[in-house]
């Protein structure tokens, strides 16, 4: 295989003006708007009868340039509302998570700012802090932060 890293991954949301400073209060930043638009070849690559969407391409670093890209999407077509997983044992990709060097700094900020967390941090093994929250469309971000003793 000649896979070297990954590249972007694509969260789906309803209004991207709702999402972009979402995920702006976590820490991306906007690379790249792009306007609404599709085409036949996009559709026929991704499966669709046809498609048209907008986006924002986010990175936490844009100065990285093999970072892992964010690239957020508003499909107008075709436009399904389903809200994603209502609990994470579902099969295929069901949640991202974002590395943290302090989860209890970055939850007090966000808290600050109105978003509402599934738990408190939680201890996972001896090592691992983890904290789940939804963004205005419900998916699942996990905050994780790596520790050498439990706190």
């Amino acid at each position: 295989m000649t896979i070297t890293h990954i590249f972007h991954v694509n969260v789906n949301c309803s209004d991207l003006d709702v999402s972009k400073p979402f995920y702006e209060r976590l820490g991306f930043q906007s690379v790249l708007d792009l306007p609404t638009g599709g085409d036949a070849g996009l559709a026929r690559g991704l499966d669709l009868p046809d498609c048209e969407g907008r986006a924002t391409i986010m990175m936490l670093d844009p100065s990285q340039p093999r970072q892992t890209r964010l690239d957020l999407l508003e499909w107008t077509t075709p436009r399904d509302p389903t809200p994603p997983y209502d609990h994470l044992g579902r099969l295929g990709i069901a949640r991202l998570a974002l590395r943290s060097t302090d989860i209890d700094g970055d939850v007090e900020r966000l808290r600050a700012e109105g978003v509402d967390f599934l738990s408190p941090p939680q201890m996972m093994g001896t090592h691992t802090r983890f904290v789940c929250l939804r963004d205005p469309d419900g998916s699942i971000i996990e905050l994780i932060e790596f520790v050498t003793s439990p706190t």
